[in-house]
């Protein structure tokens, strides 16, 4: 047989050294990360940039000789429930034609022989492996075994049924929709298809005639399904159970959470419900317990600002603030920051809403609010706990913004998180809040703003020239016949035809010089302090988001919704 031959004793990750795709070093560091997350080394690797989905294929195709084939006419759904769902789910495999005792079978990885084996227990059948794209496999599969168990349960999306729901035990693996109610199996396989396709929210939303399932992926919502209008009863009840909601209030709005286990993964939802005229609109935040944590020179930082941001979180005292809307990742740089100075020398205690990540030699806690627990109340109590580090979640009120200030200019480094709009809009957010300026302007180190914007899919980004009266033109301002060379999505099947795969940060950051200390205590406005960073060489946010678009990391479309106001021109 074909690939079984010289499968034996060939794995994908020495097949792929071989073939000088990746490292020793890297396939080290993907096994590593393959043991903390259960998925597969070929997914691994490709998340964490080694390597390409093409160039995977090619090089097994180019190595074993084992032909690639596209799975987008070759999908036989009576085929492929010859074999069993659970062995389908858990190797990611498609049977794609049966010729007498031979089968032929698409998978990502023909070197999985322990796949190829259970195949063939299961059948009977010899295998024989062609190699296919792991997203293609993965809408296959999802075509066929998707939603057949709830239309066969609730009915049609136009069919209006009562389904009651009986108390069931949370049950959530591979291989447990099997045997559970549909109800059970709907909510566990919205849960996977979530986390196989990095999604940070379900949304679930009653219509007038249906229940359309919405995937927040990237920072933009995706369409996933539409279900029946009979099960939303039963779907919100199951939610509303496993989160120890009230089941029986539907009048008013319920927040709740709940854990999971996926694979090696452990996964943290927190539910909210709200009424709406139409029934109870559900959305599950999704949070991977065991993702790592970013290392600074992962959050996006061009040189210039990785080099001055370095440079303030070397301070042993005074405040720093990251600075940006909901959503743009400020928490995720206050753990690379707090993971750079997390040393034995050091004591960092963090008062968190909630603690998102758990680093080994931190002390975090959380409020609760419930309890009385606040910002506030909480950041009392570190400050005589001898801290040198305090990392404060946010900065909602002005109890918790003086007692800040007060720390930092106590002798201990503070770093927390603000929502203004740009990086100097913090220094006035603060006076405003009610901190005298002069203790504004001693305490605070630096600011860095930041917004998240969708990285151009690798695979099939291109090149193009804007039209003369293209709005890029005029963000940019261009004349219509300057030359300009930008970069935009086209979508293939490694981004699930998206055009974009993954985010990275655009930031602005603000050093408080000496300049900008004294314009502080005199009250100036935004604009005067700003004038005065950019004199000083500070980087906006805007030009930092035109060098990404001009590199080719995100489209100029990306950076003008995240950055353009209106207000300002170029």
């Amino acid at each position: 047989m074909m690939g079984e031959l010289r499968l034996a004793k060939k794995r994908l990750g020495d097949l792929l050294v071989d073939s000088k795709i990746i490292t020793g070093e890297q396939l080290t560091e993907a096994l590593h990360i393959q043991k903390q997350t259960g998925e597969r080394l070929g997914q691994a690797l490709i998340n964490l940039g080694f390597a390409k989905e093409s160039e995977i294929i090619n090089a097994l195709e180019m190595q074993l000789g084992i032909p690639k084939i596209s799975l987008e006419q070759r999908v036989d759904p009576v085929l492929i429930k010859s074999l069993p769902e659970s062995l389908i789910r858990r190797h990611g495999v498609i049977p794609v034609s049966r010729d007498g005792n031979r089968m032929i079978v698409a998978m990502f990885d023909p070197l999985n022989v322990v796949a190829l084996d259970d195949i063939r227990l299961a059948t009977g059948y010899e295998v024989d492996p062609v190699i296919a794209s792991q997203t293609e496999i993965d809408a296959a599969i999802h075509k066929v075994f998707g939603l057949s168990f709830i239309q066969d349960a609730f009915g049609s999306p136009e069919k209006e049924e009562s389904n009651s729901l009986t108390s069931p035990t949370l049950n959530f693996g591979e291989d447990s929709s099997l045997d559970d109610s549909p109800v059970v199996r709907l909510v566990n396989m919205l849960i996977r298809q979530a986390v196989n396709e990095r999604a940070s929210d379900i949304h679930i939303e009653p219509l007038k005639e249906q229940v359309r399932v919405r995937f927040r992926i990237d920072g933009l919502l995706h369409e996933n399904n539409v279900l029946p209008r009979s099960a939303l009863s039963s779907l919100v009840t199951r939610i509303k159970i496993l989160a120890q909601l009230d089941i029986a209030e539907k009048r008013l709005p319920q927040d709740g959470r709940f854990q999971v286990r996926y694979g090696n993964k452990e996964i943290d939802l927190r539910i909210s419900t709200l009424p709406t005229v139409f029934g109870e609109k559900v959305v599950m935040r999704l949070l991977a317990k065991s993702a790592s944590v970013f290392k600074i020179e992962q959050l996006g930082f061009n040189c210039h600002n990785l080099r001055v941001f370095q440079g303030m979180i070397q301070h042993s005292y005074g405040m720093i603030l990251i600075t940006g809307p909901t959503g743009s990742g400020k928490t995720t740089s206050l753990y690379a920051v707090i993971n750079e100075l997390n040393k034995k020398e050091n004591n960092i205690i963090t008062i968190e809403d909630p603690v998102e990540y758990v680093m080994p030699g931190v002390n975090q806690t959380q409020v609760n609010a419930k309890a009385g627990f606040t910002f506030a109340t909480g950041l009392r109590s570190i400050l005589r706990q001898d801290p040198d580090i305090i990392m404060i979640g946010e900065i909602r009120d002005a109890e918790t913004a003086s007692i800040a200030v007060k720390a930092a200019t106590t002798g201990h480094l503070v770093l927390s998180t603000l929502h203004t709009n740009d990086a100097t809009g913090a220094v006035t957010r603060l006076i405003d809040m009610g901190v005298e300026p002069f203790l504004v302007a001693s305490s605070v180190i630096g600011v860095v703003c930041q917004r998240l914007v969708r990285i151009l899919c690798p695979q099939c980004k291109e090149m193009y020239s804007p039209p003369a009266d293209s709005p890029e033109r005029e963000f940019l301002g261009l004349a219509p016949e300057q030359p300009v060379s930008l970069y935009r999505p086209k979508g293939c099947v490694g981004c699930s035809n998206i055009g974009y795969k993954g985010r990275t940060s655009l930031q602005e950051v603000l050093p408080i010089s000496q300049k900008i200390r004294l314009l502080t205590k005199q009250r100036a406005s935004d604009q005067e302090i700003k004038s005065q960073a950019q004199e000083e060489g500070m980087i906006t946010m805007r030009e930092d988001g035109i060098r990404k678009a001009m590199e080719g990391v995100t489209s100029l479309a990306e950076v003008m919704r995240v950055t353009f106001t209106g207000e300002e021109k170029p």
